[in-house]
């Protein structure tokens, strides 16, 4: 988990939780690159170390980046660790 202030690959600044599912918490951040407001979506720890977990996340983040409509928030980056 992240708390306000820590930064996520020297990019996004963690401002607040906004919520969390089954396998992945999501944060309010500023995107320090471009001035922006985004969301970040991380996969749980507990989840990070099973390669089916890891490559479904990864889909799931290529599906909604394939996705433009005005209610669905679109994906901009990826990063692995």
């Amino acid at each position: 988990m992240f708390n306000a202030g820590d930064i996520i690959d020297e990019r996004y600044q963690v401002e607040a939780k906004a919520g969390q599912g089954g396998m992945s918490y999501v944060y309010r951040a500023a995107d320090l690159k471009l001035g922006r407001e985004v969301a970040v979506k991380v996969l749980k720890e507990e989840f990070s170390a099973d390669e089916e977990f890891v490559e479904k996340f990864k889909n799931e983040a290529r599906a909604a980046a394939r996705l433009s409509h005005a209610n669905i928030v679109a994906a901009y980056d990826t990063v692995d660790r």
